[in-house]
């Protein structure tokens, strides 16, 4: 589990099993990070981590509450639905889309 906060909003993301996400929990085990994020096409909010993680990539779908490593170095929290290759690292589990849309704001 990961707990990532937003506009101090506590966002829980059950995080997936694979070496990305493995190398998130090891990156944030060196201390808490804060990742300025922009949005990007009214569908995600997105944010550079500083360093490279290791892809997964495969052709997804994406959901709300999805979040997800793209190009190895941006951590993505979508809103609404992409099509593209992503790796997922987990899934909000604590907010319905509303909520979520609600939190991550403009």
């Amino acid at each position: 589990m990961m707990i990532m906060e937003v506009n101090g909003t506590a966002i829980h993301i059950q995080l997936e099993q694979n070496t990305s996400a493995d190398a998130m929990k090891d990156l944030l085990r060196q201390g808490a990070m804060t990742i300025p994020m922009k949005d990007y096409a009214h569908m995600e909010k997105f944010g550079n981590l500083g360093t490279k993680l290791p892809r997964n990539d495969k052709q997804i779908t994406t959901k709300a509450g999805d979040v997800i490593l793209s190009e190895g170095n941006l951590l993505v929290i979508y809103y609404a639905p992409n099509t593209w290759k992503f790796t997922r690292l987990g899934k909000v589990t604590n907010l319905t889309e509303k909520e979520l849309k609600k939190v991550l704001g403009k």
